[in-house]
């Protein structure tokens, strides 16, 4: 996709040049980062190296929730991280194949982002684990595959943890494993390639390590190991159809078409990726939230808003937004990502980060440790706040908050920043012809309207600033130290200012927030309220149960010796306060008589509870007496349209990130 330039205007006074447009030229290469070598085709956004972007705000609070909850201490907890005989730190070791790498490449990335350097260290145990699994084949890492074949999927993931390092360390033992493994590679028949499930579907992840080992080194024979991974991964480019309907897989693998356009630059490939995002949605995504109902697998008659999505799934969604953002430089997936960040993930997991549920739902009314088969997919305690859990989501969740810290500020073609998704943060950065500046990012963002940028510099250096107008913020204003630029805004592209930027120059990024609706016509016309970013959802009283993590546990699950389900307990959330209710619109389909109430700011930083969220909106709703929790312990499907409505009553409705318990897909109620 090209970068089109919409609009362009020249202030000789405060700017070189403030322009309007679709993505940034990919027609230079960047001088400072290393982005996709030729003749793969240019990344329109570069992600600074791990630690570049030190977060601040909400989502600093949310990464020491993690690093003192459950990512932290995890290595104390589960089984499958143990390192007595473990399959990453001993050779024949018997466990740990998947689980290390899963939770590594979140745990690392963490603990090179808060500059822990205890957590620094526990990382590198891990990554010298891996060094000393090199073969003298270049294979590395335990074999997990039939009758002693080596399956790839897991070293896939560990791929991704040494990037990771390596664009902490700048190790060159990075560089000599890889490229050994991917000569492996190059020696293993077609049909003996990718053949089991998770690495045929999940190919695509290989073929991003391969493209960015191929960025840093050039080595030629890594494009043909490309087309090779291509042709034997599972075919995502079904018009209407795909290899299988997994939530993690579609979440994830969505993306490999688009990842092989880099390479081919055959838009079909594009397209293709763009089609799997959308198809999956058309049916199973008719729901606020930015995800889809496939409580493990998508299932023909599961679409209502009760149905959930894996934590997994998430995370993988949000890491596969920041890709395809890097590659096209659409912002839809910057929008999209946020989302899924701010509306869907954090009630994935409790307050303190100390324990998550597999399942989450747009519509949820019960977080119990009971069986819901087959409302859910799978047999088993699926929605329980248990620490002890299952083998993937448990470690997997690590990455969520970590990658998204990382995207928050990128590098682009023409040395220049751009600005795609907000959160408080510091970056360090080099631009233009290599100087070095500091920008930090102040905002309350998604729960506040205004961004400020400042920057550090110690002499003065020219290069362009994007920043994304999000596509709902319609009269946006953007302000250079103190002067409104000289064009409007357009929701939905960037906004770039070019000029020689000086220390302390500052940049001021107002978005009005306003009340709108979304309509589900394939879910019976259920409505839902969003307020800028954030989806609103009914304020539910919830009453938190403790039980047994061992006694709650799905069936999967393992825990080592000394974990002390006391210290690690598993919570069980009920309501206590009517969900069954209608939201009364008025004519414009907006919540009848609404108000707009803001709170506080929390003092403790954190926004992502019932009780300390910012941001309230009253408005009215109808209870519906029939829609009740169903024979399989559920949220019931959404009423039918003309079902009886009570009388009008106050509600309350908050952001649908801060509620565990949730109604944010309403039935609609006339006044």
């Amino acid at each position: 996709m090209v970068s089109g330039i919409t609009v362009c205007a020249v202030c000789s006074s405060a700017f070189a040049s403030v322009r309007i447009v679709d993505r940034p030229p990919a027609n230079q290469v960047n001088v400072n980062y290393v982005g996709y070598r030729a003749p793969l085709r240019p990344l329109s956004f570069i992600k600074l190296p791990v630690g570049s972007i030190r977060p601040e705000g909400w989502l600093k609070k949310f990464l020491e929730l993690q690093r003192d909850g459950l990512t932290g201490h995890l290595g104390e907890i589960s089984a499958w991280l143990e390192k007595k005989n473990n399959a990453w730190l001993t050779n024949g070791g018997d466990h740990g194949w998947e689980e290390v790498p899963y939770w590594l490449k979140g745990y690392g990335n963490l603990a090179y982002i808060l500059n822990d350097t205890a957590m620094i260290a526990e990382t590198e145990s891990w990554i010298e684990g891996v060094f000393a699994s090199r073969q003298s084949d270049g294979f590395f890492g335990p074999v997990n595959g039939k009758d002693g074949r080596r399956e790839l999927w897991a070293q896939m993931i560990m791929l991704w943890c040494l990037q990771s390092y390596y664009e902490y360390s700048g190790d060159p033992r990075v560089i000599d494993l890889m490229t050994g493994y991917f000569k492996w590679q190059m020696t293993v028949p077609d049909n003996l390639f990718l053949e089991d499930y998770w690495e045929n579907s999940r190919g695509g992840d290989n073929l991003l390590s391969i493209y960015w080992l191929y960025s840093r080194t050039g080595d030629r024979f890594l494009l043909d190991l490309a087309e090779k991974v291509h042709r034997n991964t599972a075919d995502w480019t079904q018009p209407s159809s795909l290899p299988n309907w997994h939530n993690v897989n579609v979440a994830q693998c969505f993306r490999e078409p688009a990842t092989y356009y880099m390479q081919t630059g055959d838009s079909v490939m594009l397209k293709a990726s763009y089609n799997v995002h959308r198809l999956v949605r058309r049916t199973f995504g008719q729901v606020p939230g930015g995800m889809f109902g496939a409580d493990e697998n998508a299932r023909m008659g599961y679409i209502d808003p009760r149905q959930g999505v894996e934590t997994c799934g998430m995370v993988e969604q949000m890491a596969s937004d920041e890709l395809m953002l890097c590659m096209t430089g659409d912002p839809m997936w910057a929008e999209h990502c946020e989302e899924v960040a701010f509306n869907s993930y954090p009630a994935a997991v409790m307050p303190d980060f100390r324990a998550l549920r597999y399942i989450t739902c747009p519509n949820q009314v019960v977080s119990d440790a009971e069986n819901h088969h087959p409302g859910i997919a799978n047999s088993g305690p699926f929605l329980a706040m248990n620490p002890f859990s299952s083998r993937c989501c448990q470690h997997n969740h690590a990455q969520g908050w970590p990658y998204f810290s990382e995207h928050l500020v990128l590098a682009t073609p023409d040395n220049g920043l751009a600005v795609a998704m907000y959160a408080a943060c510091r970056t360090t950065m080099k631009v233009g012809d290599g100087t070095e500046i500091s920008l930090r990012e102040e905002t309350r963002y998604p729960f506040e309207e205004t961004v400020t940028f400042t920057l550090s510099t110690e002499k003065n250096v020219s290069f362009p600033f994007y920043c994304r107008i999000p596509s709902w913020a319609k009269d946006a204003e953007v302000r250079v130290n103190g002067k409104k630029v000289g064009i409007k805004p357009v929701a939905g592209k960037y906004l770039c200012v070019e000029r020689e930027w000086s220390e302390g120059d500052r940049i001021e990024l107002h978005f009005p927030m306003e009340l709108s609706t979304r309509v589900w016509q394939v879910n019976k016309h259920s409505v839902t309220v969003d307020y800028g970013p954030l989806t609103m959802s009914l304020k539910i009283d919830e009453r938190y149960v403790k039980k047994d993590s061992r006694e709650t546990a799905i069936g999967d699950s393992q825990w080592q010796a000394g974990a002390d389900p006391e210290q690690w307990p598993t919570y069980e959330i009920y309501a206590d306060s009517p969900w069954n209710y209608a939201l009364v619109v008025d004519g414009k389909g907006l919540p009848k008589d609404f108000e707009v109430v803001r709170k506080a700011w929390p003092a403790d930083d954190f926004p992502f509870t019932t009780d300390k969220v910012p941001l309230e909106v009253r408005a009215l709703g109808r209870r519906v007496s029939g829609w009740q929790v169903d024979n399989t312990g559920l949220c019931g499907v959404l009423p039918d349209e003309d079902a009886p409505k009570g009388r009008v009553e106050d509600i309350t409705l908050i952001p649908m990130g801060a509620a565990r318990l949730r109604i944010s897909a309403f039935p609609q109620a006339e006044d």
